[in-house]
């Protein structure tokens, strides 16, 4: 009965562990990031990351809003695949449904992966953002996804925008392949 017991809880578990590497290039970072996607966490976040990843949706979209001390935000796959035209970058998303929020009791720490939204939490559709240092203001306001478990020095060196914005002065650094990882 007990091995029954273990069976059918296995099966309840996720289905699958993921986790995405992601190959940076630019003017500040130059390397991999290899993130732990959190499905027992967000599971509807990460089926659409990894959807997306799968696709090749995030390939050649740029780190569009980047904050020193804070976070480096990516993930627009309809409006951040050209550097040299970044005025909308940040507005849009994938042409997948936006996602109902998924908060959890996870911390937003160095490290960790969450979902950008708008004002309304549950907005979320494609852009992520990686955190510099710890934001626990953001707990329980936004949905961890991930955390960075290799390549924090990439994350690190991720060039940096403008202090307030976060908005970029000329080239951003650009994701160039991200890829789904057992």
């Amino acid at each position: 009965m007990r091995k029954l017991a273990v069976l059918f809880a296995l099966m309840a578990g996720p289905a699958f562990s993921a986790g995405l590497e992601i190959q940076v290039a630019g003017e500040g970072a130059n390397g991999t990031i290899q993130i732990d996607l959190l499905e027992d966490v967000a599971p509807g976040h990460v089926a659409q990351i990894t959807e997306l990843a799968s696709a090749g949706a995030y390939d050649g979209v740029v780190f569009h809003r980047v904050i020193n001390g804070f976070m480096a935000q990516t993930g627009d796959v309809q409006f951040g695949k050209d550097p040299s035209n970044m005025r909308r970058a940040g507005m849009g998303g994938s042409e997948l449904p936006d996602l109902a929020a998924e908060f959890s009791e996870v911390p937003f720490d160095r490290g960790i992966v969450g979902m950008a939204r708008s004002q309304d939490p549950n907005s979320a559709n494609s852009q992520f953002f990686i955190m510099f240092a710890p934001g626990h203001f953001l707990n329980g306001q936004y949905t961890v996804v991930g955390r960075v478990t290799s390549g924090m020095d990439v994350v690190d060196a991720i060039k940096r925008g403008d202090q307030r914005t976060g908005a970029i002065d000329g080239a951003p650094d650009v994701m160039q392949t991200v890829k789904v990882t057992d």
